[in-house]
């Protein structure tokens, strides 16, 4: 079949989506949260094809009822926020419009101007101030990746190197971090420096925060460029480096200072915990994803870099081969400052739910998630079932089974158990030697009555694991 003769069955199609999607909307909070692992069967591609209607039946019968609950209140897995109803609306209106979004001036679709408006409003939302410009890539790896090889190009300029152009040769630079996530680590593989090439920062005692008089002492004994990567919000405790130190380093020592802010950054949207990221905006550059606290559906987040580096950034990414591109020079455009030539309109959700929430929406969300979490810490506290691996400094609780936080097989055994009944999803890790578990509160329909649910959830599994 023709996709031409689909033209006709499209008021069927959206009628069909309709009913689906409010349905599955309206049943989130009670959809289970996980299933068994299921084989796709090896599928026959026919020669005519059965049409969209019949291959929407198909998926509503076969696929549509394995699907998780990921955008739901007690997913709190990685670190995954839910879609906001504003937010799916322009997530659905994308796809619709279907932009490659790559420039911002000079004939051609609006995409890429609202993209432009929207980082102002990002900046505005985070309190940051205007010398900064930025981008949507898909996550907090190419973010990441983005603002480091920016930092790439500037460490080579201060060695006469156009490294763009010429490769690493024999330039050295030096990356230091404390806690870096695993994505920064995977963008130094990408870069071509090594994903074990970087001085770790001693931390401070207990936490996972960076030693500044360390920091200090190394940045002192360094010879050449150095890269700076410091979190904004560690995964296992949402732990902060100390920005404001930081920006007083970077008055008596020349370093590039990036912020892997991937969702602790929301916290300024709060006046209760904005102090955390005081001093930030002194960073060259800032990552931050949009698919986490912001609630926007995946795959979004945003790069934030000093537009005094828009030289340098643009010979990173610039289409200097590519004539009928246009001339990388004369205008601002996102094909000449980021990864990907071709790009979704990925803009759109964040333009729509900034506008639909303003920053007390954000505000909000942000300070509910937070009460939720450390409701949750102080309750597994009392049940004296539990032990907690770390303070709940922000809105992950990282926790394990009182008297099992040294037996792995038990805590593999407890999550795997945990996750099999479908109500709550959660991680494992392994923080400051404990096997524990971790939980990311960052979703807007989470409620206290979520956080019971919870711990019932983990008492009932605890019971069953006793008695087995």
């Amino acid at each position: 079949m023709h996709p031409l003769h689909d033209q006709s069955a499209f008021a069927d199609l959206f009628n069909e989506f309709s009913e689906l999607a409010q349905a599955h909307l309206e049943n989130l909070d009670e959809a289970k949260t996980s299933f068994p692992a299921t084989k796709v069967p090896d599928e026959k591609l026919s020669a005519s094809g059965i049409g969209a209607l019949s291959t929407f039946e198909r998926f509503k019968k076969d696929y549509h009822p394995l699907m998780t609950a990921s955008p739901g209140p007690r997913y709190y897995g990685f670190v995954v926020g839910g879609a906001t109803p504003a937010a799916l609306i322009g997530d659905w209106l994308t796809s619709l419009y279907d932009q490659n979004t790559l420039t911002a001036t000079g004939p051609g679709d609006i995409s890429g101007n609202i993209e432009i408006a929207t980082i102002n409003l990002m900046l505005q939302l985070f309190g940051l101030p205007s010398d900064f410009h930025g981008g949507f890539v898909s996550g907090a790896t190419m973010s990441n990746f983005t603002c480091l090889a920016t930092a790439r190009q500037w460490a080579g300029k201060k060695q006469g190197i156009d490294i763009a152009r010429e490769g690493l040769k024999q330039s050295s630079i030096t990356i230091i971090s404390a806690t870096p996530h695993s994505s920064a680590v995977k963008c130094l593989s990408m870069l071509g420096i090594g994903s074990t090439q970087f001085i770790q920062i001693p931390l401070l005692k207990g936490r996972e925060s960076a030693d500044i008089n360390a920091m200090k002492e190394i940045l002192s004994k360094t010879k050449g460029p150095v890269i700076l990567i410091s979190s904004g919000g560690t995964v296992n405790t949402v732990d902060f480096d100390d920005m404001q130190s930081i920006s007083e380093l970077k008055k008596q020592y020349d370093f590039w200072w990036h912020v892997d802010a991937a969702f602790g950054g929301f916290a300024s949207c709060s006046p209760k915990y904005n102090h955390l990221l005081s001093g930030w905006e002194n960073a060259d550059s800032i990552s931050i994803d949009c698919h986490k606290w912001m609630n926007v559906p995946y795959d979004s987040a945003v790069f934030f870099t000093k537009k005094i580096h828009e030289t340098i950034q643009r010979a990173v990414f610039q289409h200097s081969n590519a004539p009928y591109l246009g001339n990388p020079e004369e205008k601002f455009g996102y094909l000449n400052f980021l990864p990907e030539s071709s790009r979704r309109f990925r803009a759109l959700p964040a333009w729509f739910a900034l506008h639909a929430y303003g920053a007390d929406g954000f505000r909000q969300i942000v300070e509910n998630n937070i009460t939720q979490a450390r409701s949750l810490g102080e309750k597994l506290e009392r049940s004296g079932e539990f032990i907690l691996a770390a303070p709940v400094l922000l809105n992950v609780v990282c926790f394990s089974v009182k008297d099992k936080q040294q037996d792995a097989a038990y805590m593999k055994e407890f999550v795997a158990a945990l996750t099999v009944r479908g109500k709550v999803f959660m991680t494992p890790t392994v923080y400051n030697g404990m096997y524990s578990i971790r939980a990311a509160f960052v979703n807007w329909r989470t409620t206290e009555k979520d956080v019971d649910i919870t711990l019932q959830e983990l008492k009932e599994v605890k019971t069953l694991m006793t008695s087995s």
